[in-house]
């Protein structure tokens, strides 16, 4: 009598626990040196914006006035930046593409050398880019850029 009530929860837990096992395996490997994704719906596409795109190897960087105290405040370098540039992913939802050639910003994402899940602006003029600002998308910081 008493196995017939307790049937059922048994029945329960094991669903459950089945469910879970799945979960972890149709996940993503474990990465100890990445800290969690925030945002998993952001949507990135690594093709080419127009044949006068963002310039990931250009003869100059600038930095807006903004950018470099955003970076001070975050802990950012340049050589974080760079590395966000060259091997970082557009994403086009963040991006503002439909102005002019020397107006469209690209918001590039990727991680630093120490782990910080980045967003950078960059405004690619000619053969310079300048860079408009970046956001530390894993921590809020105290910042008082204007």
């Amino acid at each position: 009598m008493k196995m017939n009530k307790i049937l059922p929860f048994v029945l329960l837990l094991l669903l459950a626990v089945a469910s879970v096992a799945l979960r972890n395996c149709n996940s993503k490997p474990f990465n100890p040196n990445r800290p969690k994704e925030k945002h998993r719906s952001t949507h990135y596409n690594q093709s080419n914006a127009s044949q006068k795109g963002l310039n990931r190897n250009p003869a100059h960087i600038q930095y807006s006035k903004h950018a470099r105290c955003r970076m001070n405040c975050r802990e950012i370098t340049e050589s974080e930046i760079v590395t966000i540039l060259k091997t970082g992913k557009i994403n086009y939802k963040k991006s503002e593409l439909d102005q002019g050639e020397c107006s469209k910003k690209y918001a590039v994402e990727g991680y630093s050398k120490d782990n910080q899940h980045l967003r950078v602006v960059f405004a690619p003029c000619n053969n310079e880019v300048t860079v408009v600002t970046c956001i530390d998308l894993g921590k809020e910081w105290q910042c008082d850029c204007k």
